[in-house]
């Protein structure tokens, strides 16, 4: 898709308002301490008013019962000219389900900024093939509701993606977790921070050469679900010097689940059409299983070397980043899907336009 038919919505400014809505799960219905808390958040931390529409209140079961509810929620916030901006509250397992509800023209006609990641890489999917920018990341509940204090990290690059144009060069986080909690349920835990560790940084991999494409993707059960459905994704030459992006949830999928991802990608035509590959560090634990420190380092590295061993079976030229601060774990960069952005192996930079 050539550049210019791609919008950037314009930047949120202080004061503005923003619709907090539910297109995948709701969360506030289950756990309103969290909610209440990214909330609070957006108020006091970024100085922006929350307008809290229905779908984000209502149940799991009602939302599950009602993918053209959630599509309506998303309709009114983008055409309701008092909203500057829109937040899902948390992600789920079924937004593929409203997005024949989603009209891609409302999309475009109301560029507004959208931020949600998770399951909500559906929409963000949907609004590239309708060539609007969105935001994978900044999601109200389990990025800017977390318990103890919202890292620096996530505060700072959080208020690029809100107010300003570009998210600019991404730095390296000094420490990071993936430490599970049960906060969602347990209020008593709203206060206390997971145990934090030193990030050992990016590791680089693939081609030596720099590239510049526009960002496709998101989560990789997302990405492999609309490689299945094959409703929404972009013609195939749309992807010409695009680059890749992929995260991990906390179902902690195996390497060669993952790899036979990146396996379809390739034999649909599709992987060797990226001139890069950006992927975010992924979790280990979640609160359902939590392995020695052993185990989960060992997992990480097989993660990545079947990742490596994927894209240099299809895309042997390109640039892979692995360990990037965004997806599944703490702290967090949002990354605008849709948006170019400059991979340098040599300076070892990532840097949006």
């Amino acid at each position: 898709m050539p550049d210019r038919e791609f919008i950037t919505p314009p930047a949120l400014e202080p004061g503005d308002s923003v619709a907090v809505i539910g297109p995948s799960s709701g969360g506030a219905h289950d756990a309103p301490h969290v909610f209440e808390l990214g909330l609070q958040r957006l108020r006091e931390v970024f100085d922006l008013e929350p307008v809290v529409y229905p779908t984000a209140r209502q149940s799991n079961e009602f939302l599950a019962d009602s993918p053209r509810a959630r599509a309506a929620d998303l309709h009114a916030a983008l055409r309701d000219p008092d909203i500057d901006g829109i937040i899902a509250t948390i992600g789920g397992a079924d937004q593929l389900r409203i997005l024949r509800h989603v009209d891609p023209d409302v999309l475009r006609n109301n560029p507004k900024r959208f931020y949600g990641m998770s399951d909500n890489t559906n929409l963000d999917l949907l609004a590239w093939t309708a060539g609007v920018v969105s935001y994978n990341g900044a999601q109200l509940m389990n990025e800017l509701g977390i318990p103890g204090e919202l890292p620096e990290y996530t505060e700072r690059y959080c208020r690029r993606a809100f107010f300003e144009d570009s998210m600019g060069e991404l730095e390296v986080s000094d420490e990071w977790t993936d430490e599970p909690t049960t906060w969602w349920t347990n209020p008593e835990e709203m206060g206390s921070p997971p145990e934090y560790e030193t990030n050992p940084g990016w590791r680089w991999a693939g081609g030596d050469g720099a590239v510049e494409g526009r960002l496709w993707g998101g989560n990789q059960s997302i990405v492999e679900w609309q490689l299945a459905a094959d409703h929404y994704l972009p013609e195939a030459d749309a992807l010409d010097g695009a680059i890749l992006c992929l995260e991990t949830s906390e179902t902690i999928p195996d390497p060669d689940m993952v790899g036979a991802t990146l396996m379809c990608l390739g034999e649909r035509g599709l992987l060797g059409r990226f001139d890069g590959v950006l992927v975010g560090r992924p979790p280990t634990r979640s609160y359902r299983h939590e392995p020695p420190r052993e185990e989960r380092e060992a997992y990480r590295e097989r993660l990545y070397e079947t990742i490596v061993e994927e894209v240099g079976r299809y895309n042997p030229e390109a640039p892979i980043v692995l360990g990037l601060d965004w997806g599944h774990t703490t702290p967090i960069a949002p990354l605008p899907i849709g948006r170019r952005v400059s991979v340098d192996p040599a300076a070892e930079t990532v840097r949006f336009e």
